[in-house]
């Protein structure tokens, strides 16, 4: 098989699909937010019912990009999808924020996360030369081939829920009950009702983000049109059934006293393995998290250049970066996303990127599932081998919940939300100079 034969050939299988949804969503926030979220809800059944309702979010949106995916089976994800379903400056904007900082951010901060968790067992080790050993030692897996990736991929994200698995029978065998009650009370419609019932839900979608990571790489998958569907649906269910048990298992093994009282919130999980485990429990946690986490910054690392590749197909002015090395990875595209997290991590600002980002990926995912409606209106032709379970329910649930969050998010957090459109208005006007420098071109070469 000659070299471009290799490139051309799909070698992504449903397993190694749902692998990259389930690594991409399980990262930092399932094992941290808990902690955060005691300070405003004291039941149990409201905050195993948030957990219950980002799942059903994640698993509507899932079903949604689901019928896109195969309707439109190519890389790309949303930068593909808006251009095609609205105008390539749509689309252009939403790749424009994958590229800069959608993935690089996240990728950045889960590095210095597991190199924090890292140093908190080994307290001599350097937890940001572990971050850029970790986020460059991946890059250089992935810039192999996609063969190399996909078991690499594989193998990590078998590992970490092999952990998550163990940690959560741990729990149930192990753990003393701590007198947690789990039954919903009269109360909790207050709760639940209440502001902090809804603050709390924007960090639990931001656990559950992820959910639809195998449409970036659509033009590697096998039979995309089934697989991507299927990856999006499996895996989305498979973490809210993990993402459920696990704080379960931290709310019934752990004081409740004890989770309010933590001055350091995002240490709920080692709490909770002291409980379970005993004093080398933190230690045993802090491996844990960190070890899982190297499949989270796989599958970003991953997905990530593949919109850059997308663009730069479709966009003269970026056209370098769409260029694969001999095994078909997009080299100069991963290249680009590898100085970014470099950056981002020697410097930390990520921290100040992560904190509007939220805003402008849910915005993204929002015209993304309108777009369900608006592609069936406009190409009714086109074969859709999968269609959205619970059309119309099903988009509209996501709709509604979704707008309902970015209106609280710009209300709450409106410097956050203006940077987030502001990078956006910076994202039209490069998009407005690459059409122009296509248009010279053009001009050029008819002359």
């Amino acid at each position: 098989m000659n070299s471009n034969e290799n490139q051309n050939k799909p070698l992504i299988s449903l397993f190694t699909a749902i692998s990259i949804v389930v690594a991409n969503m399980i990262g930092i926030g399932v094992f941290t937010s808990l902690g955060y979220q005691a300070i405003g809800i004291k039941s149990g059944f409201a905050l195993l019912l948030l957990w219950i309702v980002g799942g059903i979010l994640a698993l509507c949106g899932a079903l949604s990009y689901g019928e896109l995916a195969s309707a439109m089976p190519r890389s790309g994800g949303e930068y593909h999808y808006l251009s095609k379903i609205y105008h390539p400056a749509v689309g252009f904007v939403s790749g424009w924020i994958s590229v800069t900082v959608g993935f690089a951010a996240p990728i950045a901060a889960t590095a210095m996360a597991l190199g924090s968790y890292i140093q908190k067992v080994f307290p001599f080790v350097n937890s940001t030369l572990v971050a850029l050993i970790v986020a460059i030692g991946v890059a250089l897996i992935h810039s192999k081939n996609v063969k190399v990736g996909s078991r690499f991929q594989d193998g990590a994200t078998l590992f970490k829920v092999l952990l998550i698995v163990a940690f959560i029978l741990c729990g149930f065998l192990l753990g003393k009950p701590q007198g947690m009650n789990f039954s919903p009370q009269p109360e909790d419609v207050i709760t639940i009702l209440g502001s902090s019932f809804s603050t709390s839900l924007i960090f639990v979608m931001y656990a559950y983000s992820g959910w639809n990571a195998s449409i970036y790489l659509a033009s590697e998958v096998k039979e995309p049109e089934k697989t991507i569907p299927r990856s999006l649906l499996v895996g989305t269910l498979i973490v809210l059934v993990f993402y459920l048990l696990i704080n379960f298992v931290f709310l019934y093994a752990t004081p409740f006293a004890e989770i309010e009282a933590l001055k350091d919130k995002e240490q709920v999980a080692a709490l909770a393995a002291q409980y379970i485990f005993g004093d080398v429990g933190g230690n045993i946690i802090s491996l844990l998290i960190a070890f899982g986490l190297v499949s989270s910054i796989s599958s970003m690392t991953w997905a990530g250049p593949r919109v850059t590749q997308v663009i730069g197909e479709d966009i003269p002015l970026f056209r370098g970066l769409a260029k694969k090395n001999k095994e078909g990875v997009p080299f100069y595209a991963l290249l680009l996303q590898l100085s970014i997290v470099v950056v981002l991590i020697i410097t930390s600002s990520f921290e100040a990127v992560v904190t509007y980002l939220g805003f402008t990926l849910t915005l993204s995912s929002f015209l993304t599932v309108l777009g369900v409606f608006v592609h069936r209106f406009r190409f009714p032709e086109v074969k859709r081998p999968y269609k959205t379970w619970g059309y119309p329910l099903t988009p509209l649930v996501f709709l509604a919940i979704t707008l309902w969050m970015l209106l609280f998010t710009f209300q709450g957090k409106p410097l956050e939300s203006l940077t987030g459109l502001a990078t956006i208005f910076v994202g039209l006007v490069v998009y407005f100079v690459a059409q122009r420098n296509k248009n010279l071109i053009s001009s050029d070469s008819g002359n």
